[in-house]
């Protein structure tokens, strides 16, 4: 568990909250509406015991049934007015609450859409949908029952003050004495709380990542009957959430009943002195009952201030956390003024590129060769060689820590970065697919990608049949990455895909190790079509793939070793011969 996850902040924070209340700006109005609510509400509540100590002074005592009849009238009026004022604020507040969070989450999405593949290396993906889940529903808290609820439960406090003493200054006096006992009392809950709240936060981050990391390598843990042993670490780590809550229960649970109490301590002092003023004449009973009315509403808003903090912390800790994820600038971004806005030849020249992914483990060492306009090329080595890293180097997914790497002889990072990937077309031998229908999937929402395009691409790489069968064809939903399918059925949909692009530049990567013989025979016409006239880098480690190829690179612990066709590398018996033989041994190099 990282640092971030552990350290819960301040409890307040007056820049997080000015950048917080910075998104209540679009719906000020409906803030404002709330607020006008809210205080008229407190109001209408506060005169209540008031109309109380007026109906049982002024006319209870006197008989006078008119004028009980009227104060009764007002007082329910009081409480219609009350009812149709809470509901019209809270009704307001929450529509903002939900429109704030969809703004949030779109935010957070929208930046994590820019941010470069390094940082999803750093980053789980556990925890980063606790930012866009628990945190973001941690601030609708904030801004549905913290802001606004804070100024009601002060404006009330304020409101009650001025009454009390109004009333009576002594026997307000007196409920204030027991301030000291609430503020102590508050104080312990507060520092308790605060332990507890940040083991909740870190086991849900803990819960989160491991959910997700288990989910997704479901498949791995069935294969190998690790079921159980998983079970038994999720449990741990489910106990450890249980135990924080638990521990924050028992405060909640110990902290409100002592509230009580000492609400029940100012009752029974305003009770026993203001029973002895009534009794000696310098206080009415209408003003004792009013008095004891407005004790318990005093320590009410006390009491939901304290629930308030514990709302407020959460919403700091998560602010942090969020904004420091909106905060992280990409570093992988277009150029102010690119040198290129499209790229138009396709060619490719790595100049003596290094890099490595961790400091101090290269994993490309001084790579340098050309590509040439339409040219095919073929890269193939062992596993870990380097073969893929060309790949995202090529279309910026991380940019080269050595050297330089140019396409049509303009070094990527002045190319603008959407241009130069749309130009990329790459085909990978993990498919990925999304859960929408086969045609959304081919065309991935570009607009300028027809139906006819896609159909016709789907044909070209002999996708077309497999499509046809489904219950609705191209219209067919696909399941959760694709699970409807088959790897050899996503591997042809992802070269329809790239095929439906267009792109000047293709890089099959591994394309074609999930596909059968028989399917791999279907599509190798269609590859030859997909990559006439386009520039193609084919990695594989299936050699009978990349024999055709207008050259072979072959990499070996990230340095390119050896250059040439397939007849020339066999001949040199080096590396590629080495690799040549391991997977034919039974036929002659030459074959």
């Amino acid at each position: 568990m990282t640092q971030e996850e552990q350290v819960l902040g301040k409890a307040y924070d007056a820049k997080l909250m000015r950048r917080l209340l910075g998104y209540i700006g679009p719906y000020r109005r409906s803030a404002l509406a709330a607020v006008v609510c809210l205080i008229l509400g407190s109001g209408f509540s506060i005169v209540q015991p008031y109309l109380t100590k007026m109906a049982i002074d002024r006319s209870i005592q006197s008989g006078d049934v008119r004028s009980l009849t009227g104060i009764a009238a007002l007082y329910a009026a009081t409480i219609v007015l009350v009812f149709a004022l809470s509901f019209a604020q809270t009704l307001l507040i929450n529509l903002m609450g939900q429109k704030i969070m969809r703004d949030l989450r779109m935010e957070i999405f929208r930046h994590l859409q820019k941010l470069e593949s390094a940082f999803f290396d750093r980053n789980p993906v556990g925890r980063l949908m606790t930012r866009v889940t628990t945190d973001v529903d941690a601030l609708n808290e904030l801004f549905t029952s913290g802001v606004l609820s804070v100024f009601d439960d002060i404006f009330t406090l304020a409101g009650i003050l001025v009454f009390l003493f109004v009333l009576h200054y002594k026997l307000a006096l007196g409920i204030l004495c027991i301030l000291p006992l609430l503020l102590a009392v508050t104080l312990l809950f507060k520092i308790k709380v605060r332990d507890s709240y940040r083991r909740v936060r870190t086991a849900i981050a803990r819960i989160n990542t491991f959910l997700q990391e288990n989910i997704t390598g479901a498949a791995v843990v069935q294969v190998f009957g690790r079921e159980e042993k998983q079970y038994r670490r999720f449990t741990a780590v489910n106990r450890d959430h249980l135990d924080a809550n638990l521990q924050s229960i028992f405060y909640y649970a110990l902290f409100l009943p002592l509230l009580e109490v000492v609400g029940a301590l100012a009752v029974a002092l305003i009770v026993w002195y203001g029973g002895h003023q009534v009794l000696s004449g310098a206080l009415t009973l209408g003003t004792l009952v009013a008095f004891i009315q407005y004790s318990d509403r005093f320590f009410r808003p006390i009491s939901d201030l304290s629930e308030k903090y514990t709302i407020l912390q959460a919403a700091m800790a998560s602010s942090e956390r969020i904004f420091r994820l909106l905060d992280t600038p990409p570093a992988i971004v277009s150029p102010a003024r690119p040198a290129a806005r499209a790229v138009t030849r396709g060619k490719i020249e790595f100049r003596d590129v290094g890099f490595a992914y961790h400091p101090g483990e290269p994993v490309l060492r001084g790579v340098s060769f050309v590509v040439e306009p339409g040219e095919q090329v073929a890269v193939v080595g062992a596993t870990g060689a380097g073969k893929s890293t060309l790949v995202s180097l090529l279309n910026r997914s991380y940019d080269v820590g050595e050297g330089t790497l140019l396409v049509d002889d303009v070094d990527v990072r002045d190319h603008d970065l959407a241009a130069l990937r749309r130009s990329i077309g790459i085909v990978l031998q993990d498919v990925f697919l999304f859960s929408g229908s086969v045609m959304e999937n081919i065309r991935l929402g570009n607009r300028s990608i027809t139906g006819r395009d896609a159909v016709r691409a789907a044909r070209a790489v002999h996708a077309d049949p497999f499509i046809r069968r489904l219950d609705e064809g191209y219209d067919s939903r696909l399941g959760e990455r694709g699970a409807s399918l088959s790897v050899g059925q996503k591997q042809l949909l992802s070269f329809a895909r790239a095929l439906a692009y267009d792109p000047r530049i293709l890089v099959l990567d591994e394309a074609t190790s999930s596909i059968d013989t028989g399917t791999e025979l279907l599509i190798r016409d269609a590859l030859r079509t997909l990559m006439a006239g386009r520039t193609s880098i084919v990695i594989a480690h299936r050699l009978s793939t990349v024999q055709s190829a207008d050259r072979i690179l072959v990499l070996h612990h990230g340095r390119l070793c050896e250059t040439g066709t397939h007849q020339e590398l066999l001949q040199r018996r080096g590396i590629y011969w080495k690799l040549y033989q391991l997977q034919y041994r039974d036929q002659s190099p030459g074959a």
